[in-house]
């Protein structure tokens, strides 16, 4: 079970870059951020571009692997977007994973000037992106026609320093998204249920959690791919637990078993924000980033 941790670019980079040193001195696996243009009670306070973000913390940091949790098709097109994650993965001496899911109806989707897109126009756009932008990584040069996406003779040389490119972290739980997931991820992400956070209970969720593996297995073997090869991230805050997990390291020991049984590689929590939904005690979370990893072991 690895730990990684969620650090949202809320902070001016005099402060910032302190917060990415001591996720890397803590010894977390991976500090993401979230790619969104602005996002919920955050939306009319500071709020930085993630990909700039990341820039930065991968000049101030040599261990620590970075990603976005999650980027989406809502403001971002494939071409563009591969150009900026090759340069990335190069500036960070490969050590970038791209979160990507399908996006959602928030801030993001309407910011352009467009119609929030319909579930189904979600899924259908996301089918086209995540293809296309493994290719666009993979390849020299790609020419491709699609419904919503298209790349004419875009060139990415010379690709990813990871070979064959950059790992991919689907976010789904839908079977659109877990097959896209299995066929091209090399891990899948969730946050369970949402409509638990409010009413459900614990167990509720992880029977939830259960039965999006089984399907991610079952969309693995409908590709040909053995379900073992992905590596399963569970990003926190968002079951009904809440912060309950973040309390006290026996507490996050407790949760984080829990899902393992389950089948999660990976657990994700968020760094602290004061006045926030994230408001952990800053003493607890170095000591869980410290001490759980040894006991889950």
């Amino acid at each position: 079970m690895r730990l990684s941790t969620v650090i949202l670019p809320i902070h001016r980079w005099a402060e910032g870059q302190k917060i990415w040193q001591r996720a890397e001195d803590l010894g977390f696996h991976t500090a993401y951020t979230y790619d969104h243009l602005s996002w919920r009670s955050f939306r009319d306070r500071t709020w930085f571009g993630a990909l700039p973000t990341l820039t930065a913390a991968a000049t101030a940091t040599s261990r620590l692997r970075l990603g976005t949790l999650v980027t989406s098709p809502n403001f971002r097109h494939p071409v563009t977007l591969a150009k900026e994650l090759i340069s990335l993965d190069d500036i960070s001496g490969g050590r970038i994973t791209l979160g990507i899911g399908a996006g959602g109806s928030g801030f993001d989707a309407t910011a352009l000037g467009q119609e929030a897109w319909t579930p189904r126009e979600r899924a259908d756009r996301f089918g086209e992106f995540v293809p296309l932008l493994d290719r666009l990584l993979t390849e020299d040069a790609v020419t491709q026609q699609g419904t919503h996406y298209s790349a004419v003779e875009a060139r990415n040389i010379p690709g990813c320093v990871q070979r064959p490119r950059l790992p991919f972290a689907v976010a789904a739980t839908g079977p659109r998204g877990l097959r896209l997931a299995a066929r091209y991820g090399q891990a899948w992400v969730t946050t369970g249920d949402p409509k638990l956070y409010e009413t459900g209970t614990p167990e509720q969720s992880v029977e939830v959690l259960r039965e999006q593996s089984e399907k991610l297995a079952a969309a693995c073997e409908e590709v040909g791919r053995d379900a073992s090869e992905l590596d399963r991230i569970l990003l926190t805050g968002f079951t009904p637990d809440r912060n309950a997990p973040m309390e006290s390291v026996d507490a996050f020991v407790d949760f984080a078993g829990r899902h393992a049984e389950l089948g999660f590689t990976e657990i994700a929590v968020h760094a602290p924000i004061p006045d926030s939904d994230f408001a952990i005690d800053p003493a607890v979370y170095e000591r869980i980033a410290t001490e759980a990893p040894a006991q889950l072991a």
